[in-house]
């Protein structure tokens, strides 16, 4: 049965964040060896001392090929790329090494999935400015995976139980974004977005679009992106038999979500779609003054091979303390499972 269970590549992030801890807590877990076969990609030497920071006790079995994973609770097979000086490794800081290994996991990872070698990827948390210091010209995962995969039409999901948002744009400054919605665009989103519900077992998913303007431009008072491309992009969509609403305010589109009445959102830009997902999923402890849970998942739409991630960063403030929630990478880590199970 073990063979039969997908085989998922986690990378480990960046080292001196919160990646390899939140790894160990996450693959201590023996309800992931229950839907799954994790292997992560990252470096055998942090993983222990992440292992020791965490307080978890795991045998750490380093490999340098699929097949020599072990894939059984209690043993956590790594994919060990040995590219960490651990004793140059600071955790909390960003640096020109970290950034270089990042990259080096999330490179494997992808051409590990490109060969059919494992089923499915999960992403550890990255820093930008230091993945930038080792020479990536890209602002994230979901770029660095289009470029290597040649995806050209691609989005974001982010996911949180049924609470799901698939954005238009992503990593671009504010004041570009009203350029870049363009109606073929926002049709290609509403077609993935279409697409990723029914591969989650939604059979006719109803989908929200959210306006770029206040009150959705208000019949044009407030900008005309809504009438020009938003508009006629829902139109065609419903002509492809879609059953998608919008453009509709932002302030509301994503209550409407929440409601449970439609199964998926469409934001234009970055914030505006992460900031109702964040404000729902994630949980401070006034008490503690610490998260206690941080969840959702990042979903990479439109690419050949599967994609999540966790939906928070490297949180260098609390990297290396043990402290870390693993709640997002558990739930990235099913959520890959189960695509990759349908995949198959």
């Amino acid at each position: 049965m073990k063979g039969k269970l997908p085989l998922i590549g986690i990378t480990m992030g960046d080292p001196a964040g919160i990646g390899p801890e939140i790894a160990v807590k996450a693959l201590n877990k023996p309800e992931i060896y229950q839907i799954c076969r994790p292997l992560v990609v990252g470096d055998a030497k942090v993983i222990r001392e992440a292992c020791k920071i965490a307080r978890v006790n795991l045998e750490i079995n380093p490999v340098k090929d699929v097949k020599e994973g072990r894939y059984s609770y209690g043993v956590m097979d790594v994919y060990d790329m040995d590219n960490v000086d651990i004793k140059k490794l600071a955790y909390k800081k960003i640096s020109k090494m970290g950034g270089k290994a990042s990259l080096d996991y999330i490179n494997k990872v992808i051409d590990l999935a490109m060969v059919k070698r494992i089923d499915a990827t999960v992403t550890g948390p990255i820093h930008k400015e230091a993945i930038n210091l080792a020479g990536c010209p890209y602002a994230g995962h979901t770029e660095i995976y289009a470029s290597r995969t040649g995806a050209k039409d691609y989005a974001m999901m982010l996911v949180d139980g049924k609470f799901r948002v698939v954005h238009v744009t992503t990593h671009v400054a504010l004041r570009e974004v009203p350029y870049l919605i363009k109606k073929d665009r926002v049709l290609k989103v509403i077609e993935l977005a279409n697409q990723a519900m029914k591969d989650l077992d939604i059979e006719n998913p109803k989908i929200i679009v959210s306006g770029l303007n206040p009150h959705a431009s208000d019949g044009g008072l407030f900008g005309n992106e809504e009438e020009k491309e938003i508009a006629p992009a829902v139109r065609q969509a419903k002509k492809e038999g879609i059953n998608v609403e919008g453009p509709v305010p932002p302030d509301t589109a994503f209550a409407w979500l929440k409601s449970g009445e439609y199964d998926v959102a469409i934001a234009m830009y970055h914030d505006q779609g992460h900031i109702p997902l964040k404000l729902l999923s994630f949980h401070w402890d006034v008490k503690s003054r610490e998260w206690k849970s941080i969840n959702g998942v990042n979903v990479t739409l439109g690419l050949p091979i599967i994609r999540t991630s966790v939906d928070h960063g490297v949180a260098y403030d609390k990297a290396g303390e043990g402290r870390a929630s693993p709640d997002s990478l558990i739930q990235a880590i099913k959520l890959a499972a189960k695509l990759a199970c349908k995949k198959r």
